[in-house]
């Protein structure tokens, strides 16, 4: 069995991107003229020592927040910015979709700017002649192609730009978020030309706020954070930590007075005190894992003891609302405590299958017939689940696969 060579298309070394920042203009002036070499600036770091190399015919993912740097390590890339510090090797040539037809006139006609868009890639008009029919056919928006292009919509030209960069034979093609647009048929024409362009040994990287679409399409992840690589490694384990710290700083912001509500309350029998996310364990909760057990504790004030065979009820629901599950104590045929005072009840859930994301949980109490709201606190607490990649949409029920049954 012979190994496998690679080959190091790109290679970046402490590659470092910094602005001075002044607080005003004249600042500028006053530290170029300051006797005493006084400095007015403060120094931001776009990228900070970065890292990054890639092997031929790889597809490699950027992710990040925005500001993170992402963008700013594909301009260095493509020439359109200087690095501060580092170095950056590439072998081959390169076609970008950085910025929406950089590099078209919208005067001229789509089919004038092909040629002007290979120039632009560093591509003569006979070469570019060579190409013009795969590019309109890819492009595929008709007798727009010889309307100027300032009268396209963003749809028609990102596929132009989007044509004329893929189709140009590029040793490593570059994009940024440029598949955010356009139909199914595109994207799926997209998919196909990604495919091809790996199995001829080109190189992609791909920068993009969906996650899910750089698990499609990516063989391996660098997470940018505040201008320093955070991660890097395996499409599926780098993708899901980031989104676990999504998660969690989306935690930290949460405004759990504001994002409250109360539908009804009648002060005078019961108030609702608290609820609180548990582990099985009893301890508190910050990010449920998929398919962990989960403990709701719910704490009461009962005014009025006189109310007959009270119900509690916990119902769980989409960041937009969709009503996922809702359970009550009568359905159940639980009975609550309902002394003077202070009351505790929790709800486990043994396994919580939902898939990772954002929920909120209402709790209620009722009177017997689960009917009339004695409170009712919607969106109360909060519920964040991280987990692997395995599936699409609110849960994953237990399937199986076979080719016969």
């Amino acid at each position: 069995m012979t190994e496998k060579m690679t080959e190091t298309v790109i290679e970046i070394n402490h590659l470092t991107k910094k602005y001075d920042m002044y607080k005003k203009p004249s600042d500028r002036l006053k530290e170029a003229l300051s006797p005493t070499r006084k400095t007015y600036h403060e120094v931001f770091y776009a990228l900070n020592d970065v890292n990054v190399k890639v092997e031929k015919g790889e597809m490699i993912g950027f992710i990040g927040e925005n500001g993170s740097g992402k963008s700013t390590i594909l301009k260095i890339i493509t020439g359109v910015l200087t690095p501060s510090e580092g170095e950056v090797k590439i072998e081959g040539n390169i076609a970008a979709l950085l910025e929406l037809g950089s590099g078209f006139n919208p005067e001229y006609s789509g089919y004038e700017n092909i040629f002007l868009n290979g120039m632009v890639l560093g591509y003569s008009r006979e070469e570019m002649a060579e190409k013009v029919d795969d590019i309109i056919n890819f492009a595929d928006i008709g007798d727009h192609l010889y309307q100027p292009v300032k009268t396209y919509s963003s749809g028609m030209f990102v596929r132009l730009a989007f044509a004329v960069a893929i189709n140009v034979d590029p040793d490593i093609l570059i994009v940024d978020e440029a598949l955010a647009v356009g139909d199914l048929e595109f994207q799926l024409k997209c998919m196909e030309k990604f495919t091809e362009l790996r199995n001829a040994g080109k190189t992609i990287l791909f920068v993009s706020h969906d996650v899910n679409a750089v698990r499609r399409f990516c063989d391996r992840v660098y997470w940018l954070k505040n201008g320093v690589v955070e991660a890097e490694g395996e499409t599926m384990e780098i993708t899901e930590t980031y989104e676990n710290f999504l998660k969690k700083k989306s935690l930290k912001t949460v405004d759990r007075e504001n994002s409250s509500s109360e539908d009804f309350s009648a002060y005078d029998i019961v108030e609702v005190k608290s609820a609180e996310l548990l582990d099985g364990n009893l301890q508190p909760l910050e990010i449920v894992e998929q398919d962990s057990k989960v403990v709701i504790k719910v704490v009461y004030n009962v005014k009025d003891d006189s109310i007959k065979k009270p119900v509690l009820g916990v119902a769980i629901r989409t960041v937009d609302n969709n009503y996922v599950c809702g359970l009550n104590t009568l359905l159940d045929e639980e009975s609550i405590p309902w002394k003077k005072g202070e009351n505790v009840f929790y709800l486990e859930y043994e396994k919580m299958a939902l898939l990772g994301g954002e929920y909120y949980f209402d709790v209620a109490l009722f009177e017997e017939n689960a009917t009339v709201p004695l409170v009712y606190k919607t969106r109360y607490l909060t519920m964040f689940i991280s987990g692997k990649y395995v599936g699409e949409g609110i849960v994953v029920l237990d399937h199986k696969w076979k080719d016969t049954i």
